[in-house]
This record gives C-alpha cells, structure tokens and sequence, in this order.
C-alpha cells in the first residue's frame, strides 16, 4: 500500500520549487530598457509575502529549500538572495541534474525531497520525489501524478500552502509559528529580511 501524502511529509529534509507558476503567477512581463531595434528586456515577476514567510518557517523546521527552473532570471537571483535559499538552480532544461546534484550535497535520498511543480518540466522529479506538490493552476497531468495539491495556485500562496502541509503533517506547525513570533529569536528576526535590489 502506498504511503499517505502525510507519512509522505513527514520524512522530507529537502523542499525544492519550481519558479514560474508557482511562486509566481506564471506572467512573465518584459520591459524594454531602451527604445530601439537592440533595446535589451528587463524581466519583471511578482513573487507572494506569503511563499517569503513560509520559507523561513521551514528554514526554522530544519527544511532546507531552493529552487530550480528553466529560465535565467537576474529577478529570480535576488529573490532568491534576499529569501536565502540555499539551493538555486536557474537554466534547468532537465531538472532531475539538478535535483542528483542536491541529494549529493545534501547527504539524502529522494524519499527525503519535495517538489513543488505546475507544468510537465516538472514531472521528471515529481515522478520520482518523496512527496510530489501541484499547485492549484497546474497542469492536469502534473495535478494527476501529484501526492498533494496546494488550495491556492502560484503567486498567490501555493508555496506556503506546500509548506503548512508538511509541518502540519509533522506536528510542529503551530510551535514554528510561535518561534518565529519569539522576539528573542535572532533566527527569526533575521530571516525573509531582502531589500528587493535597494
């Protein structure tokens, strides 16, 4: 019998999320930075408060999280910088290297990894992964191969979604949240801090 996507949770050390879909909405909006036939685009991408803020209740659950994604993005690295992940994989055309190179660096198996997909780039490693994550906008055959499937869809909350499930289906929710509130917590009050590129 098949593990429950709790007992699935359960085991994971390493949580990884694709960008575009799913901390993003999936728009992909592209300024010129000059008029002219040469003007080079300026990538612009809304990321969710909510996806931030999750992250660091991960972080202070002991999950260490990154992302991976096709694109190169100059948005992603400072989102990326200022969320302080630790595992950043941007030109990704076939994921699974990445995700081979992080269990080697990490030190876990693939039952010990997450993924958080909405399209079928992503279904390489959700194939494969402990606890497969779709977000509420993916893609049926992603949504068909997930374990769990997010309320909200991405840029809106799909990412924090992913990681409530997992520290509910651990028990440590509501203890994370409260370590976080610690004024006296210098983990905390440091984390989720950027500057957007100020």
């Amino acid at each position: 019998m098949s593990p429950t996507p709790e007992a699935r949770a359960k085991k994971i050390k390493v949580l990884i999320f694709d960008v575009d879909g799913v901390l993003t909405d999936g728009q992909i909006i592209v300024v010129p930075d000059s008029a002219g036939p040469e003007a080079k685009g300026i990538e612009v991408k809304g990321f969710s408060a909510h996806d931030g803020l999750g992250i660091t209740l991960a972080r202070l659950a002991g999950i260490r999280v990154g992302v991976i994604t096709k694109r190169q993005s100059q948005t992603v690295a400072i989102r990326a910088r200022d969320l302080k992940l630790e595992f950043v994989y941007q030109g990704q055309a076939h994921k699974m290297n990445a995700v081979r190179e992080i269990l080697s660096l990490a030190g876990i198996t693939i039952d010990e990894l997450a993924y958080v997909g909405d399209d079928i780039i992503d279904l390489p490693v959700m194939r494969l992964c402990g606890l497969a994550i779709a977000t509420a906008n993916a893609r049926p055959q992603v949504k068909s191969m997930a374990h769990y499937t997010t309320p909200n869809s991405g840029g809106q909350g799909a990412g924090r979604d992913a990681i409530d499930f997992i520290l509910n289906a651990r028990g440590v929710l509501d203890q994370v949240i409260e370590q976080y509130l610690d004024e006296d917590n210098a983990a905390a009050e440091l984390a989720d801090v950027g500057t957007g590129n100020m």
